[in-house]
């Protein structure tokens, strides 16, 4: 069995989003596609405090080649679409949209937010699709915080959500549509697990609260992300004069291996794929949001 040491390792850089919502980016723009295939894209939103009125998410856009992962920490979001679904994802829940062919989306905080004020704090991530999937119609699964499986080392110390994939013996209830792993950890002072990763996969971890988490004998700070070398397994702890927990995500994905052409919100296989998803959005093929 192999460990899976630090390939590379990178600080997010902020930027402001859709309405003008503040995220965390590791990427794109630092790595490789080929090094995160078949991940497009992290963006921890927030986290943000709103006062009353300045709220603001995502209004109507388009979609099309790829899947949408939403993952709400902390905030309630609304999101509508022009296929006719409509949902509220509260603290926990989890959105995974694939959209195909493509749909115009909307992700927008809720009301209550809008108008009281509070905190936003949750991830989107984009993941690719294999050209045979770029066209599929569009599909969602929201998935509540309740049936999201979760596990607890023996000394309870180290405790995992699963969002996609194994660990600690269960599984996922979502179904993707090629191999992937989405896992959210917690791991308390004193903490240390050995989590298994198949050797055909890219993995990486994204540490977005707390510090002095420990991989590989190298000691990672809070928004930075790494992206790990083949292996078998990866092994993080948290020394016990550590002064609070830490939380990550690590994502790992099958390769998907083909060229990747994107503008904006459409990832395709090719440029003149590219401009039919502009055609076909522009002349409303992909629906429109009804108010």
């Amino acid at each position: 069995m192999l460990s899976r040491g630090i390939l590379l390792k990178v600080k997010a850089v902020e930027l402001m989003e859709g309405g003008g919502f503040k995220v965390k980016r590791p990427f794109p723009g630092q790595i490789p596609d080929r090094l995160v295939d078949p991940f497009l894209l992290i963006d921890e939103m927030g986290p943000s405090d709103y006062a009353p009125g300045e709220a603001v998410g995502a209004p109507d856009h388009p979609h099309r080649g790829f899947e949408t992962v939403t993952y709400m920490l902390e905030g309630v979001f609304e999101h509508r679409d022009s296929a006719g679904h409509s949902g509220t994802l509260k603290a926990g829940d989890v959105q995974w949209m694939t959209a195909g062919s493509g749909v115009v989306h909307s992700e927008m905080p809720a009301a209550s937010i809008v108008k009281r004020g509070g905190r936003v704090h949750g991830f989107q991530i984009w993941v690719n699709l294999p050209a045979s999937k770029k066209m599929m119609d569009p599909r969602y699964q929201d998935i509540d915080n309740d049936d999201i499986p979760t596990a607890t080392s023996q000394d309870k110390l180290v405790s995992v959500k699963v969002i996609a994939g194994q660990a600690m013996g269960v599984n996922a209830v979502i179904d993707t549509q090629i191999s992937i792993i989405y896992q959210h950890w917690i791991v308390n002072p004193g903490g240390k697990f050995r989590q298994p990763l198949q050797s055909n996969l890219n993995a990486m971890l994204y540490l977005f609260q707390g510090d002095d988490l420990l991989i590989d004998g190298a000691q990672l700070k809070e928004s930075e992300l790494v992206i790990f070398h083949q292996g078998d397994y990866i092994e993080f702890s948290l020394p016990e004069a550590a002064q609070r927990h830490v939380e990550f995500i690590v994502l790992a994905g099958e390769p998907i291996r083909e060229p990747v052409v994107r503008s904006g919100p459409f990832v395709m296989n090719t440029l003149s794929e590219i401009k039919q998803a502009i055609d076909d959005y522009q002349q409303g093929k992909m629906g429109v949001i009804n108010n």
